[in-house]
């Protein structure tokens, strides 16, 4: 199947010259091999890791090395289509499910496809990402979305996708009590699918009063101002003293790291969402061995996308509530810059690329 509207030969890209500098270019549309899609791109998220890189020019190995664009949390319109592509048709609405895979290896094979190693993954040097007005991605790693849909709520599915591989990862059961750590977009994202798979307590921490209410409206059945009380006597307290089924630290911090093993019960759970700026942190050893708690690893998602859109179409979740600031693609640099310097009042960030 193969259709096409009237695209233009060049288009806008906010690009990272380098670390705390971006501009815009006019860069070449790129064109679809055959089994990829043009999307216009609507709507894109800015995401904690477009941040760091922003601000440190690196994320553990991975290292800015050129100039890059960021940006990998979004949604479009498909406009060109390859020739053997047979999902999509001009004009469809889409999530973009930011990370291409070989499909080849064992991983893939396998179904852990976030786990292979060729990824070539949107805004991690070297692959450039989505601040542009139009992209190509492999149809396979497209989804359809309904009219009712916005394509800021789907762009969120990508963060949202973090909670779901997460819950499915450490089989959350219906009924369980939750704490989540740490309530930036992941972590508000993890508290709607925590409700969503049925979780009946989800208590959660952070610095931030704009976020801790934010995680309410999401669905925090309780919430904790780690500035003003001690998170694990709280959760002992609010749990009888037993703890919580399973603990997912998402804040990427060694403290929260450490009071989300301390928040857990006798055979419990703690699942690592968040990645701590350093790689060695001091962990109690004898409470994982003698508690026998289950540790889980996640690395951003895998096979998550349908089930995120059907959450977040059916109602269930409400992504709006994390949506706090817009900025046209030509102020890209002054949204990053926002959410270096508003941490306590800007939640998501949105980048529009065609306006």
């Amino acid at each position: 199947m193969s259709n096409h509207v009237e695209i233009p030969k060049t288009m806008k890209a906010a690009v990272m010259t380098e670390p705390g500098h971006i501009i815009i270019e006019e860069i070449p549309v790129p064109t679809p091999q055959p089994d990829e899609v043009l999307i216009q791109v609507i709507a894109v998220g800015v995401c904690g890791s477009d941040v760091h890189y922003y601000e440190h020019g690196r994320i553990g190995p991975y290292v800015v090395e050129k100039p890059i664009i960021l940006g990998h949390e979004c949604a479009g319109i498909v406009v060109s289509t390859g020739k053997k592509v047979s999902r999509f048709n001009v004009g469809d609405r889409v999530a973009i499910e930011p990370g291409v895979t070989c499909g080849h290896c064992e991983y893939c094979k396998e179904g852990r496809y976030n786990l292979c190693p060729e990824v070539q993954f949107l805004a991690t040097p070297p692959v450039d990402g989505a601040f542009v007005q139009y992209i190509v991605m492999r149809q396979d790693f497209v989804f359809p979305i309904p009219d009712h849909l916005s394509f800021e709520e789907a762009a969120m599915n990508e963060p949202f996708s973090v909670g779901i591989h997460a819950a499915r990862r450490c089989h959350l059961q219906p009924g369980s009590t939750i704490a989540i750590m740490g309530m930036g977009p992941v972590g508000l994202m993890a508290v709607a699918a925590a409700k969503c798979f049925g979780a009946t307590r989800i208590i959660v921490t952070d610095l931030e009063p704009v976020r801790l209410e934010a995680a309410r409206k999401m669905g925090a059945t309780e919430v904790i101002n780690v500035r003003e009380e001690d998170a694990v006597a709280k959760i002992k307290e609010l749990t009888g003293g037993r703890g919580v089924d399973v603990a997912w630290e998402t804040a990427g911090n060694p403290k929260a790291l450490q009071s989300a093993l301390s928040s857990i019960r006798r055979g419990g759970k703690l699942v690592i969402v968040g990645l701590p700026p350093q790689d060695q942190i001091p962990i109690n050893v004898p409470a994982i061995a003698d508690n026998e708690i289950d540790i889980y690893g996640v690395f951003r998602y895998a096979n998550t996308y349908p089930m995120g859109i059907e959450f977040l179409s059916s109602g269930k979740v409400d992504a709006n509530i994390i949506i706090t600031d817009k900025y046209p693609l030509s102020q890209t640099q002054e949204a990053m810059e926002r959410a270096i310097h508003h941490k306590n009042a800007s939640l998501k960030i949105i980048v529009y690329p065609n306006e």
